[in-house]
C-alpha cells in the first residue's frame, strides 16, 4: 500500500455542501425573503391569534403590539454572527413596507380624486 492509497482511503468523498458555508447569494436571498415574509405574515397571524382569543375590540386594542416583533430582525443586526443575515432581512422588511405604503397612497390618491372628480361633474380618469 502506499501512501496516496491510505491518504485517500481517510478521507471521505466530499459533499456538495456549498450552500452551507455562508455563500454571499443564499445568505442575501434568504434575508431579504424572511423580512418580506415577516412583514407580511407576523401581523396577520399576529391577529388571527387576538381575534381567536378575544373579541374583536380588544383584539384590535392588542394590536399595537405587534410592534414587539421588530425586536427579532433588530436582534440580528446586534448579534456579530447574524448581522449579515440581519442587515438584508432589514432591507426586505424596509423595502416591503415602503412598497406597500406607497401603493396605498396612490390609491387613495386615485381614489380621493375620482371622488372629488366625480362631485364637481369632471371625470379625471
Amino acid at each position: 500500500m502506499t501512501s496516496e492509497q491510505t491518504h485517500t482511503d481517510a478521507v471521505p468523498a466530499r459533499q456538495p455542501d456549498w450552500w452551507h458555508r455562508d455563500h454571499p447569494t443564499f445568505t442575501a436571498l434568504t434575508g431579504f425573503f424572511t423580512g418580506l415574509a415577516y412583514v407580511i405574515v407576523i401581523p396577520g397571524l399576529y391577529y388571527a391569534i387576538l381575534s381567536w382569543l378575544f373579541d374583536d375590540h380588544t383584539a384590535e386594542d392588542l394590536f399595537p403590539f405587534v410592534l414587539v416583533a421588530l425586536a427579532v430582525p433588530i436582534g440580528l443586526l446586534v448579534a456579530p454572527r447574524t448581522r449579515r443575515f440581519g442587515i438584508y432581512m432589514a432591507i426586505g422588511v424596509v423595502t416591503t413596507a415602503l412598497v406597500v405604503l406607497g401603493v396605498a397612497a396612490l390609491v387613495l390618491w386615485i381614489l380621493v380624486g375620482r371622488e372629488n372628480g366625480a362631485s364637481s361633474g369632471i371625470s379625471q380618469l
